[in-house]
């Protein structure tokens, strides 16, 4: 069964780009995992320091391969001190 979610967060006040560049060079990174289908960053219109990502990985083993890749360490790492509470928000999806 496939895992869903979708993140979100805030980059603090002056660190949009900074945030957007790491989401762009993290989207590279998991679209090359083998079990990512689907992994694609939004922006809301009204507030453009707020990104949603959301994210579909094959089944459970390949979300836990996602969570224990080098690439999102560092993501994860290089957040701490560019977002609100220094980390994303997850929330898993099931399907109605």
């Amino acid at each position: 069964m496939t895992v869903n979610l979708y993140a979100t967060m805030v980059a603090l006040e002056g660190k949009r780009e900074i945030v957007a560049d790491l989401l762009r060079r993290l989207k590279q990174d998991v679209d090359a995992e083998p079990g990512s289908e689907r992994f694609v960053v939004y922006t809301l219109a009204d507030r453009p320091n707020h990104f949603h990502v959301e994210e579909t990985y094959r089944d459970a083993a390949a979300f836990q391969a996602h969570m224990g890749t080098a690439h999102g360490v560092r993501f994860n790492e290089a957040i701490a001190d560019l977002v609100e509470n220094g980390r994303s928000e997850v929330v898993f999806l099931s399907p109605v």
